[in-house]
């Protein structure tokens, strides 16, 4: 079985961690990215952001500090600039993309990640604030 699935993870993040743990649910490993220490190039970001449906502001994560530093909010700078100072502050990089062969999606919620997924849960799993996502039989909890 090929390693098909990418993380652009952040081992700081709860939802990222989540996420990491749905999948590793499977019995898969991912390949681990984390991307603070080894970004997307450009192109990689363009591709993951239009794949995944979203704008590029969709993908920018606002509560950082290079967010207001940069004066981001409302400001007029193109998509490829956005890209571009995403690359050059990785913390602006929204988390975490999953790329699967059945797409990329940001995955925030982190069971967003199960639409990505070709292989069942194997156990029970919650988050870890106690949510519960996927029951005993390995089903998905709504």
């Amino acid at each position: 079985m090929s390693n098909s699935i990418k993380i652009f993870h952040n081992p700081a993040c709860g939802t990222s961690r989540n996420t990491l743990e749905l999948i590793r649910n499977t019995g898969q490993e991912p390949e681990i990215i984390e991307y603070l220490k080894t970004p997307p190039t450009q192109a990689e970001l363009t591709s993951m952001i239009q794949q995944a449906g979203l704008s590029v502001r969709d993908a920018i994560r606002k509560n950082v500090e290079p967010y207001e530093q940069l004066q981001l909010e409302g400001s007029s700078h193109s998509d490829a600039e956005l890209i571009a100072l995403m690359v050059e502050h990785p913390i602006l990089i929204n988390r975490p993309f999953v790329v699967t062969e059945l797409g990329v999606k940001l995955c925030r919620p982190s069971e967003l990640v199960l639409d990505l997924l070709t292989q069942p849960q194997l156990k029970s799993f919650s988050k870890e604030d106690g949510e519960v996502v996927i029951d005993e039989h390995g089903q998905r909890v709504r």
